[in-house]
């Protein structure tokens, strides 16, 4: 027999239904909880706290405490649509100048012209580079492999920075002090401290220059399969999420010059 009991870690469900027997606990007992703490938690949160019990059900039917899942039935709900925080081209430009080495020039111009994630940028080595055709060959999420390309001015930086390299090292981008392949966390620094030469008065991180690319790329007309693909986007709705964010930046023109 299985109870939760109120002398264990305080969580959600132990705190709401105190000493009970998991056997009593119905789907009707578990949506009037969902109900209360609906109006405390965002939605993501709570479709994590749904996950959480669900799990818990599913290795207790597993287990043999209960014939039935009572949660099963339930779903969670639809998350909100969060705007990706983007950089203007002004603060981009800023960012741009801030850049002081080769090397700071070359991952700068590499990360906003090929919208990689931070941690896709790391795992690159030098032969991934296509300079000819300027295209990147990457693995992302899911290890899906997909190209992407890079503009003459990314190009230009990063045949510099690679002849100025006295190293052996296969990464694409390597720290300078015994040059080794660059960390997330490294990687993030360099931009950080890139920002701060800026003067730019809010928190910048390498994930802007991701949504910045895509805003841009929407703009100026692509088309939004297109992004989905250069951007390893496996649904379209995480793209389409963009277009959105580009009809919000003509409202706001719309308003400052009208």
């Amino acid at each position: 027999m299985l109870l939760f009991r109120t002398a264990a870690k305080p969580g959600g469900l132990i705190k709401y239904f105190g000493d009970i027997k998991i056997t009593d606990i119905t789907t009707e007992s578990i949506k009037l909880y969902l109900g209360e703490v609906a109006a405390e938690l965002k939605a993501s949160s709570l479709c994590h706290r749904i996950r959480f019990i669900k799990s818990l059900f599913k290795w207790a039917q597993e287990e043999k405490y209960v014939s039935i899942n009572p949660v099963s039935s339930i779903k969670e709900p639809k998350p909100e649509s969060r705007i990706p925080k983007f950089l203007t081209e002004e603060e981009i430009e800023l960012l741009r100048e801030a850049c002081k080495t080769t090397f700071e020039k070359a991952l700068f111009e590499f990360m906003y012209s090929t919208g990689y994630r931070i941690g896709e940028v790391v795992n690159l080595d030098k032969h991934s580079i296509n300079m000819a055709e300027q295209s990147v060959i990457v693995f992302g999420k899911g290890k899906k492999e997909r190209e992407v390309y890079i503009n003459t001015r990314c190009s230009i930086w990063l045949k510099r920075y690679r002849e100025e390299r006295a190293d052996d090292q296969q990464a694409l981008f390597v720290t300078i002090r015994a040059p080794h392949r660059m960390s997330i966390a490294q990687m993030r620094y360099v931009i950080k401290q890139i920002s701060k030469r800026a003067g730019i008065n809010k928190c910048i991180y390498p994930h802007q220059l991701r949504h910045s690319y895509a805003t841009t790329l929407i703009n100026n007309g692509a088309p939004l399969e297109v992004i989905q693909n250069l951007m390893g986007h496996e649904k379209s709705e995480t793209t389409r999420v963009y277009a959105y964010l580009s009809g919000h930046l003509r409202r706001e023109l719309y308003k400052k010059f009208f």
